[in-house]
Protein backbone atom coordinates (compact mmCIF):
# COMPACT_ATOMS: atom_id res chain seq x y z
CA UNK A 1 0.00 0.00 0.00
CA UNK A 2 3.10 2.11 1.22
CA UNK A 3 4.33 1.66 -2.07
CA UNK A 4 1.16 2.37 -4.55
CA UNK A 5 1.16 5.35 -2.36
CA UNK A 6 4.36 6.73 -3.64
CA UNK A 7 3.94 5.84 -7.03
CA UNK A 8 0.84 7.69 -7.16
CA UNK A 9 2.98 10.64 -5.43
CA UNK A 10 5.31 11.20 -7.55
CA UNK A 11 3.58 10.51 -10.92
CA UNK A 12 0.41 13.41 -10.62
CA UNK A 13 2.99 15.61 -8.60
CA UNK A 14 3.79 17.56 -11.60
CA UNK A 15 0.56 18.19 -13.24
CA UNK A 16 -1.40 21.54 -12.39
CA UNK A 17 -4.03 20.54 -10.33
CA UNK A 18 -1.55 17.99 -8.84
CA UNK A 19 -2.14 18.95 -4.53
CA UNK A 20 -5.89 18.48 -5.00
CA UNK A 21 -5.31 15.59 -7.00
CA UNK A 22 -3.20 13.88 -4.60
CA UNK A 23 -5.73 15.05 -2.10
CA UNK A 24 -8.43 12.70 -3.23
CA UNK A 25 -6.20 10.20 -3.95
CA UNK A 26 -4.66 10.24 -0.65
CA UNK A 27 -8.08 10.11 0.95
CA UNK A 28 -8.59 7.39 -0.99
CA UNK A 29 -5.73 5.39 -0.68
CA UNK A 30 -5.11 5.53 3.22
CA UNK A 31 -7.06 4.08 6.00
CA UNK A 32 -8.14 7.19 6.90
CA UNK A 33 -8.00 11.10 6.98
CA UNK A 34 -5.54 10.93 9.60
CA UNK A 35 -3.15 9.06 7.39
CA UNK A 36 0.15 9.76 6.85
CA UNK A 37 -0.20 10.76 2.59
CA UNK A 38 -3.69 12.50 3.43
CA UNK A 39 -2.14 15.12 5.99
CA UNK A 40 1.48 15.35 3.80
CA UNK A 41 -0.46 16.56 0.91
CA UNK A 42 -2.93 18.46 2.63
CA UNK A 43 -0.15 20.36 4.81
CA UNK A 44 1.66 20.86 1.17
CA UNK A 45 -1.84 22.23 -0.20
CA UNK A 46 -2.32 24.56 2.72
CA UNK A 47 1.60 25.68 2.36
CA UNK A 48 1.20 26.79 -1.34
CA UNK A 49 -2.10 28.54 -0.59
CA UNK A 50 -0.04 30.66 2.35
CA UNK A 51 2.49 31.45 -0.01
CA UNK A 52 0.39 33.00 -2.46
CA UNK A 53 -1.37 34.99 0.08
CA UNK A 54 2.07 36.30 1.79
CA UNK A 55 2.56 38.24 -1.59
CA UNK A 56 -0.86 39.77 -1.46
CA UNK A 57 -1.38 40.91 1.92
CA UNK A 58 0.52 43.12 4.13
CA UNK A 59 3.01 41.66 6.43
CA UNK A 60 1.66 42.08 9.57
CA UNK A 61 -1.61 41.15 8.52
CA UNK A 62 -0.24 37.73 7.26
CA UNK A 63 1.61 37.16 10.39
CA UNK A 64 -1.65 38.22 12.32
CA UNK A 65 -4.48 36.12 10.77
CA UNK A 66 -2.79 33.52 8.77
CA UNK A 67 0.48 32.05 9.66
CA UNK A 68 -0.96 29.98 12.49
CA UNK A 69 -4.53 28.57 10.00
CA UNK A 70 -4.60 25.28 8.81
CA UNK A 71 -6.42 22.87 6.60
CA UNK A 72 -8.07 20.34 8.47
CA UNK A 73 -10.71 19.40 5.58
CA UNK A 74 -10.84 19.20 1.86
CA UNK A 75 -12.80 17.76 -0.69
CA UNK A 76 -15.56 18.95 -3.28
CA UNK A 77 -18.40 19.82 -0.81
CA UNK A 78 -16.27 21.01 2.34
CA UNK A 79 -13.36 22.71 3.00
CA UNK A 80 -12.53 22.84 6.83
CA UNK A 81 -9.69 25.57 7.96
CA UNK A 82 -8.59 25.89 11.73
CA UNK A 83 -7.58 29.14 12.95
CA UNK A 84 -6.74 30.14 16.04
CA UNK A 85 -9.82 31.84 18.37
CA UNK A 86 -13.36 32.80 17.62
CA UNK A 87 -11.96 36.58 16.31
CA UNK A 88 -9.81 34.91 13.36
CA UNK A 89 -13.03 33.38 12.62
CA UNK A 90 -15.47 36.70 12.09
CA UNK A 91 -12.36 37.95 10.49
CA UNK A 92 -11.80 35.10 7.77
CA UNK A 93 -15.63 34.92 7.22
CA UNK A 94 -15.71 38.96 6.53
CA UNK A 95 -12.67 39.81 4.63
CA UNK A 96 -10.41 36.72 3.96
CA UNK A 97 -13.11 34.59 2.71
CA UNK A 98 -13.03 35.31 -1.29
CA UNK A 99 -9.75 35.56 -1.22
CA UNK A 100 -9.09 32.06 0.18
CA UNK A 101 -11.37 30.59 -2.25
CA UNK A 102 -10.21 32.05 -5.50
CA UNK A 103 -6.54 30.61 -4.61
CA UNK A 104 -7.69 27.16 -3.68
CA UNK A 105 -10.22 26.94 -7.07
CA UNK A 106 -6.10 28.11 -8.87
CA UNK A 107 -4.91 24.71 -7.17
CA UNK A 108 -8.13 23.00 -8.29
CA UNK A 109 -10.23 22.86 -5.06
CA UNK A 110 -13.85 24.31 -5.34
CA UNK A 111 -15.56 23.78 -2.30
CA UNK A 112 -19.00 24.51 -2.07
CA UNK A 113 -18.60 25.80 1.18
CA UNK A 114 -15.53 26.73 3.37
CA UNK A 115 -16.08 26.81 7.06
CA UNK A 116 -13.43 28.49 9.50
CA UNK A 117 -13.29 26.57 13.47
CA UNK A 118 -11.16 27.40 16.65
CA UNK A 119 -8.33 24.83 16.72
CA UNK A 120 -10.07 22.16 19.53
CA UNK A 121 -7.80 22.49 22.49
CA UNK A 122 -5.59 25.35 21.75
CA UNK A 123 -4.83 28.00 24.10
CA UNK A 124 -2.71 30.16 21.81
CA UNK A 125 -3.72 33.34 20.79
CA UNK A 126 -3.15 35.23 17.66
CA UNK A 127 -1.06 38.18 18.78
CA UNK A 128 -2.67 41.79 17.33
CA UNK A 129 -1.42 43.18 15.11
CA UNK A 130 1.53 41.44 15.98
CA UNK A 131 1.40 38.45 16.36
CA UNK A 132 1.83 35.13 16.71
CA UNK A 133 -0.03 33.44 19.26
CA UNK A 134 2.03 34.16 22.99
CA UNK A 135 4.98 32.57 23.33
CA UNK A 136 7.63 32.23 25.63
CA UNK A 137 10.22 34.44 24.09
CA UNK A 138 13.69 35.17 24.97
CA UNK A 139 12.30 38.33 26.86
CA UNK A 140 9.46 36.49 28.49
CA UNK A 141 11.97 33.77 29.90
CA UNK A 142 14.27 36.44 31.29
CA UNK A 143 11.40 38.29 33.11
CA UNK A 144 10.41 34.77 34.55
CA UNK A 145 13.75 33.60 35.68
CA UNK A 146 14.92 37.28 36.91
CA UNK A 147 11.95 39.50 38.06
CA UNK A 148 13.86 41.80 40.00
CA UNK A 149 15.89 42.50 36.61
CA UNK A 150 12.94 43.73 34.71
CA UNK A 151 14.91 46.65 32.94
CA UNK A 152 18.39 45.84 31.05
CA UNK A 153 21.20 48.42 31.41
CA UNK A 154 20.38 50.47 28.14
CA UNK A 155 16.91 51.38 29.70
CA UNK A 156 15.06 48.47 27.66
CA UNK A 157 12.51 46.83 29.33
CA UNK A 158 12.67 42.77 28.07
CA UNK A 159 8.79 42.80 28.73
CA UNK A 160 8.18 44.19 25.53
CA UNK A 161 9.00 41.86 22.50
CA UNK A 162 7.34 42.00 19.34
CA UNK A 163 5.85 38.34 19.94
CA UNK A 164 3.76 39.92 22.92
CA UNK A 165 2.36 42.77 21.12
CA UNK A 166 -1.25 42.74 19.35
CA UNK A 167 -1.34 43.87 15.55
CA UNK A 168 -4.40 44.89 14.18
CA UNK A 169 -5.57 47.63 11.26
CA UNK A 170 -4.61 50.60 13.65
CA UNK A 171 -0.31 49.97 13.74
CA UNK A 172 0.25 47.15 10.98
CA UNK A 173 1.97 49.78 9.46
CA UNK A 174 3.87 50.86 12.41
CA UNK A 175 4.74 46.85 13.16
CA UNK A 176 6.01 46.60 9.71
CA UNK A 177 8.22 48.91 9.81
CA UNK A 178 9.28 48.52 13.49
CA UNK A 179 10.46 45.12 12.60
CA UNK A 180 12.12 46.21 9.34
CA UNK A 181 14.17 48.54 11.66
CA UNK A 182 14.86 45.49 13.95
CA UNK A 183 16.71 43.83 11.13
CA UNK A 184 17.95 46.48 9.30
CA UNK A 185 19.06 48.97 11.70
CA UNK A 186 20.75 52.49 10.36
CA UNK A 187 20.06 51.32 6.78
CA UNK A 188 15.61 50.97 6.94
CA UNK A 189 13.50 53.52 7.88
CA UNK A 190 16.57 56.46 10.03
CA UNK A 191 15.03 57.80 11.78
CA UNK A 192 12.14 56.19 12.74
CA UNK A 193 9.47 58.55 14.21
CA UNK A 194 6.24 56.62 15.49
CA UNK A 195 3.63 59.15 16.92
CA UNK A 196 -0.39 58.52 18.19
CA UNK A 197 -2.22 59.17 21.40
CA UNK A 198 -2.03 57.94 24.82
CA UNK A 199 -1.41 54.42 25.81
CA UNK A 200 -1.56 52.98 22.11
CA UNK A 201 1.63 51.10 22.48
CA UNK A 202 4.22 53.17 20.69
CA UNK A 203 6.72 52.78 23.64
CA UNK A 204 5.95 48.94 23.33
CA UNK A 205 7.27 49.00 19.72
CA UNK A 206 10.25 51.34 20.31
CA UNK A 207 11.51 48.99 23.16
CA UNK A 208 10.43 45.78 21.10
CA UNK A 209 12.74 47.14 18.19
CA UNK A 210 15.81 47.96 20.59
CA UNK A 211 14.85 44.01 22.42
CA UNK A 212 15.26 42.64 18.66
CA UNK A 213 18.05 43.95 17.92
CA UNK A 214 19.90 43.09 20.98
CA UNK A 215 18.48 39.52 20.30
CA UNK A 216 20.14 39.73 16.92
CA UNK A 217 23.26 41.60 17.99
CA UNK A 218 24.65 41.22 21.46
CA UNK A 219 27.17 43.71 20.74
CA UNK A 220 25.39 46.40 19.71
CA UNK A 221 24.88 49.69 22.04
CA UNK A 222 21.06 50.21 22.59
CA UNK A 223 19.70 53.08 24.75
CA UNK A 224 16.25 53.50 25.60
CA UNK A 225 15.96 57.48 27.49
CA UNK A 226 13.09 59.51 27.79
CA UNK A 227 12.93 62.70 26.60
CA UNK A 228 12.51 63.78 30.35
CA UNK A 229 15.48 62.18 31.73
CA UNK A 230 17.77 63.39 28.48
CA UNK A 231 17.04 67.07 29.42
CA UNK A 232 17.70 66.08 33.37
CA UNK A 233 20.58 64.99 32.18
CA UNK A 234 21.66 67.45 29.79
CA UNK A 235 20.84 70.18 32.44
CA UNK A 236 22.96 68.60 35.21
CA UNK A 237 25.99 68.25 32.75
CA UNK A 238 25.97 72.04 32.32
CA UNK A 239 24.96 73.32 35.83
CA UNK A 240 27.75 70.70 37.57
CA UNK A 241 29.88 70.58 35.14
CA UNK A 242 30.03 67.20 34.29
CA UNK A 243 31.66 65.82 31.05
CA UNK A 244 30.93 62.58 28.89
CA UNK A 245 27.32 63.54 28.30
CA UNK A 246 27.31 64.03 24.62
CA UNK A 247 30.02 60.75 24.29
CA UNK A 248 27.20 58.92 26.43
CA UNK A 249 24.56 59.23 23.53
CA UNK A 250 26.71 59.95 20.78
CA UNK A 251 28.92 56.63 20.36
CA UNK A 252 25.91 54.10 20.64
CA UNK A 253 24.71 51.91 17.90
CA UNK A 254 20.68 52.74 18.24
CA UNK A 255 18.97 55.60 20.12
CA UNK A 256 15.31 55.37 21.28
CA UNK A 257 14.25 58.49 22.73
CA UNK A 258 10.69 58.33 24.53
CA UNK A 259 7.90 61.33 24.34
CA UNK A 260 10.03 63.99 22.08
CA UNK A 261 7.35 66.13 22.21
CA UNK A 262 8.21 67.50 26.13
CA UNK A 263 11.99 68.26 24.30
CA UNK A 264 10.18 71.22 21.92
CA UNK A 265 9.97 74.23 23.85
CA UNK A 266 13.51 73.64 25.20
CA UNK A 267 15.95 75.24 23.06
CA UNK A 268 19.47 74.75 24.42
CA UNK A 269 18.39 70.95 24.84
CA UNK A 270 17.26 70.52 21.20
CA UNK A 271 20.47 72.38 20.28
CA UNK A 272 22.30 69.38 22.08
CA UNK A 273 20.07 66.93 20.56
CA UNK A 274 20.55 68.33 17.15
CA UNK A 275 24.26 67.28 17.33
CA UNK A 276 23.49 63.97 18.67
CA UNK A 277 21.22 63.15 15.97
CA UNK A 278 23.51 64.51 13.43
CA UNK A 279 26.65 62.41 14.91
CA UNK A 280 24.55 59.62 14.75
CA UNK A 281 22.79 59.95 11.65
CA UNK A 282 25.83 60.67 9.79
CA UNK A 283 27.33 57.66 10.91
CA UNK A 284 24.34 55.26 9.93
CA UNK A 285 23.56 54.54 13.76
CA UNK A 286 19.25 53.96 14.27
CA UNK A 287 16.94 56.47 15.55
CA UNK A 288 13.73 55.62 17.17
CA UNK A 289 11.36 58.83 18.20
CA UNK A 290 7.86 58.42 19.92
CA UNK A 291 5.79 61.41 20.62
CA UNK A 292 2.35 62.08 20.79
CA UNK A 293 2.08 64.53 17.74
CA UNK A 294 3.59 64.43 14.12
CA UNK A 295 6.87 66.42 14.01
CA UNK A 296 4.81 69.23 12.25
CA UNK A 297 2.39 69.57 15.00
CA UNK A 298 4.86 69.87 17.93
CA UNK A 299 4.44 73.60 18.59
CA UNK A 300 8.13 75.69 18.98
CA UNK A 301 9.99 72.83 17.88
CA UNK A 302 13.16 73.98 15.51
CA UNK A 303 12.77 73.82 11.61
CA UNK A 304 15.96 71.64 11.63
CA UNK A 305 15.06 69.45 13.73
CA UNK A 306 10.65 68.74 12.27
CA UNK A 307 12.64 68.75 8.92
CA UNK A 308 15.31 65.86 10.15
CA UNK A 309 12.44 64.03 12.20
CA UNK A 310 10.20 63.78 8.53
CA UNK A 311 13.33 63.04 6.72
CA UNK A 312 12.81 59.30 7.49
CA UNK A 313 9.85 57.38 8.55
CA UNK A 314 6.81 58.79 10.46
CA UNK A 315 4.06 56.59 11.26
CA UNK A 316 1.02 57.22 13.42
CA UNK A 317 -0.29 54.62 15.33
CA UNK A 318 -4.31 54.87 15.62
CA UNK A 319 -6.73 53.89 18.30
CA UNK A 320 -7.31 49.97 17.67
CA UNK A 321 -10.43 48.77 16.64
CA UNK A 322 -12.99 46.56 17.50
CA UNK A 323 -11.40 43.31 16.75
CA UNK A 324 -7.87 44.37 17.54
CA UNK A 325 -9.55 45.48 21.19
CA UNK A 326 -10.88 42.03 21.54
CA UNK A 327 -7.69 40.12 20.61
CA UNK A 328 -5.25 42.20 23.24
CA UNK A 329 -8.17 41.18 26.29
CA UNK A 330 -8.10 37.53 25.34
CA UNK A 331 -4.45 38.03 24.84
CA UNK A 332 -4.22 39.76 28.05
CA UNK A 333 -6.47 37.15 29.79
CA UNK A 334 -4.73 34.02 28.64
CA UNK A 335 -1.31 35.68 30.22
CA UNK A 336 -2.70 35.66 33.64
CA UNK A 337 -4.04 31.94 33.12
CA UNK A 338 -8.07 33.02 32.28
CA UNK A 339 -10.08 32.27 29.44
CA UNK A 340 -13.13 35.17 28.97
CA UNK A 341 -16.38 34.01 27.65
CA UNK A 342 -16.38 35.69 24.18
CA UNK A 343 -19.55 37.76 25.52
CA UNK A 344 -17.37 39.24 28.38
CA UNK A 345 -14.88 40.10 25.92
CA UNK A 346 -16.72 41.56 23.49
CA UNK A 347 -18.50 43.80 26.55
CA UNK A 348 -14.96 45.17 27.70
CA UNK A 349 -14.40 45.71 23.91
CA UNK A 350 -16.85 47.84 23.44
CA UNK A 351 -16.80 49.75 26.42
CA UNK A 352 -13.88 50.92 26.37
CA UNK A 353 -12.33 52.51 23.44
CA UNK A 354 -9.91 54.83 23.98
CA UNK A 355 -6.49 53.15 24.41
CA UNK A 356 -4.39 50.14 25.43
CA UNK A 357 -3.75 50.98 28.80
CA UNK A 358 -7.35 51.64 30.11
CA UNK A 359 -8.68 48.41 28.24
CA UNK A 360 -5.73 46.95 30.37
CA UNK A 361 -6.88 48.56 33.57
CA UNK A 362 -10.72 47.80 33.17
CA UNK A 363 -9.26 43.74 32.47
CA UNK A 364 -6.92 43.70 35.27
CA UNK A 365 -9.88 44.96 37.42
CA UNK A 366 -12.20 42.29 36.38
CA UNK A 367 -9.71 39.48 37.03
CA UNK A 368 -8.66 40.82 40.45
CA UNK A 369 -12.09 41.07 41.54
CA UNK A 370 -13.14 38.20 40.49
CA UNK A 371 -10.14 36.42 42.23
CA UNK A 372 -10.84 38.18 45.49
CA UNK A 373 -14.68 36.63 45.45
CA UNK A 374 -13.72 33.48 43.98
CA UNK A 375 -15.88 33.70 41.05
CA UNK A 376 -15.77 33.69 37.76
CA UNK A 377 -15.29 36.65 35.46
CA UNK A 378 -18.14 37.14 33.66
CA UNK A 379 -20.03 39.70 31.54
CA UNK A 380 -22.49 40.58 34.52
CA UNK A 381 -19.40 41.01 37.06
CA UNK A 382 -17.97 43.13 34.20
CA UNK A 383 -21.04 45.08 33.53
CA UNK A 384 -21.26 45.85 37.55
CA UNK A 385 -17.50 47.22 37.55
CA UNK A 386 -17.58 48.85 34.35
CA UNK A 387 -20.17 51.00 35.29
CA UNK A 388 -18.26 54.32 36.27
CA UNK A 389 -16.55 54.13 32.69
CA UNK A 390 -19.39 53.90 30.92
CA UNK A 391 -21.21 57.36 32.67
CA UNK A 392 -17.82 59.24 31.68
CA UNK A 393 -18.10 58.70 28.04
CA UNK A 394 -21.34 57.94 26.07
CA UNK A 395 -22.69 54.56 27.07
CA UNK A 396 -23.05 53.63 22.78
CA UNK A 397 -22.20 55.54 20.26
CA UNK A 398 -25.14 55.85 17.55
CA UNK A 399 -25.77 56.11 13.97
CA UNK A 400 -26.91 59.77 14.01
CA UNK A 401 -23.99 61.12 16.54
CA UNK A 402 -21.34 59.75 13.94
CA UNK A 403 -22.85 61.18 10.84
CA UNK A 404 -23.72 64.54 12.79
CA UNK A 405 -20.09 64.45 13.87
CA UNK A 406 -18.41 64.09 11.08
CA UNK A 407 -20.74 66.66 9.48
CA UNK A 408 -19.26 69.04 11.88
CA UNK A 409 -15.39 68.21 11.70
CA UNK A 410 -15.78 69.00 7.66
CA UNK A 411 -18.85 72.26 8.61
CA UNK A 412 -21.19 70.49 6.71
CA UNK A 413 -24.88 69.61 7.71
CA UNK A 414 -25.96 66.04 8.11
CA UNK A 415 -28.26 66.45 5.34
CA UNK A 416 -25.83 67.31 3.33
CA UNK A 417 -23.80 64.40 4.12
CA UNK A 418 -26.63 61.98 3.09
CA UNK A 419 -28.03 64.06 0.28
CA UNK A 420 -27.19 62.82 -3.58
CA UNK A 421 -24.84 65.80 -4.10
CA UNK A 422 -21.35 64.16 -5.50
CA UNK A 423 -18.99 67.07 -5.14
CA UNK A 424 -15.57 65.91 -4.09
CA UNK A 425 -15.79 68.50 -0.66
CA UNK A 426 -18.89 65.99 0.44
CA UNK A 427 -17.69 62.64 -0.98
CA UNK A 428 -14.99 62.23 1.19
CA UNK A 429 -16.97 63.26 4.23
CA UNK A 430 -19.70 60.99 3.64
CA UNK A 431 -17.35 57.83 3.02
CA UNK A 432 -15.68 58.19 5.86
CA UNK A 433 -18.97 58.48 7.80
CA UNK A 434 -19.46 54.95 6.28
CA UNK A 435 -16.22 54.27 7.37
CA UNK A 436 -17.19 54.38 10.78
CA UNK A 437 -20.30 53.36 10.87
CA UNK A 438 -18.65 50.22 10.10
CA UNK A 439 -15.43 50.37 12.36
CA UNK A 440 -17.47 51.39 15.22
CA UNK A 441 -20.96 49.97 15.22
CA UNK A 442 -19.91 47.24 12.71
CA UNK A 443 -23.05 47.61 10.61
CA UNK A 444 -24.16 45.90 7.51
CA UNK A 445 -23.50 47.11 4.35
CA UNK A 446 -26.83 47.44 3.50
CA UNK A 447 -27.68 49.74 6.93
CA UNK A 448 -24.79 51.73 6.48
CA UNK A 449 -26.05 52.43 2.73
CA UNK A 450 -29.80 53.22 4.16
CA UNK A 451 -28.53 55.16 7.19
CA UNK A 452 -26.29 57.49 4.64
CA UNK A 453 -29.35 57.48 2.33
CA UNK A 454 -27.88 55.22 -0.39
CA UNK A 455 -29.89 52.44 -2.02
CA UNK A 456 -27.30 50.11 -3.29
CA UNK A 457 -25.35 48.86 -0.60
CA UNK A 458 -21.90 47.92 -3.20
CA UNK A 459 -21.83 52.11 -2.41
CA UNK A 460 -20.94 51.46 0.94
CA UNK A 461 -18.45 48.56 0.18
CA UNK A 462 -16.56 50.66 -2.22
CA UNK A 463 -16.02 53.60 0.23
CA UNK A 464 -14.99 51.81 3.25
CA UNK A 465 -12.44 49.84 1.12
CA UNK A 466 -11.39 53.00 -0.01
CA UNK A 467 -11.21 54.99 3.07
CA UNK A 468 -9.11 51.33 4.81
CA UNK A 469 -6.97 52.08 1.97
CA UNK A 470 -6.34 55.70 2.37
CA UNK A 471 -5.67 55.24 6.22
CA UNK A 472 -2.57 53.18 5.30
CA UNK A 473 -1.59 55.74 2.41
CA UNK A 474 -2.91 59.02 3.12
CA UNK A 475 -1.51 60.88 6.29
CA UNK A 476 -4.41 63.60 5.85
CA UNK A 477 -7.11 60.94 6.01
CA UNK A 478 -5.55 59.07 8.68
CA UNK A 479 -5.35 62.46 10.62
CA UNK A 480 -9.14 62.97 9.89
CA UNK A 481 -10.85 59.55 10.89
CA UNK A 482 -8.40 59.97 14.06
CA UNK A 483 -10.00 63.41 15.36
CA UNK A 484 -13.57 62.07 14.26
CA UNK A 485 -13.13 59.17 16.89
CA UNK A 486 -11.46 61.30 19.30
CA UNK A 487 -14.51 63.33 19.15
CA UNK A 488 -17.17 60.82 19.53
CA UNK A 489 -15.58 59.59 22.53
CA UNK A 490 -14.44 62.70 24.29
Amino acid sequence: MALVSCCLFYSLWKSRRSLIVLVRVAAKVAPSNKSREFKLVQHSLWQSVLGEIELTVPHATFVTWFKNTELIESNDELATIAVPNIFAVRQFQVKFSDQIRQILAKHGLEPKQIDFIVKSGNKKVVSNRETTAPSESNADRLVAKSPASSVSTGGLNPRYTFSNFIVGSSNDLAYTACQAVAHHPGTKYNPLFLYGGVGLGKTHLAQAVGNEIVKRQPEARVVYISSETFVKEFLESIRFKKKGFSDKYRNVDVLIIDDMQFIANKEKTQEEFFHTFNALHQNNKQIIITSDKPPRSIPTLTERLRSRFEMGMPIDIQMPDFETRCAIIEVKASLSGVELERETIEYLANNVKTNIRELEGALNQLLAYSEMRGITPDITTAEGLLGNVRRTRPQHVTSKQIIDKTAKYFSLSPVEICSAQRDKHIVTPRQIAMYLLRSELHLSFPKIANELGRKDHTTAIHSIEKIEKSIKLDFVIREQVAEIRERLYA
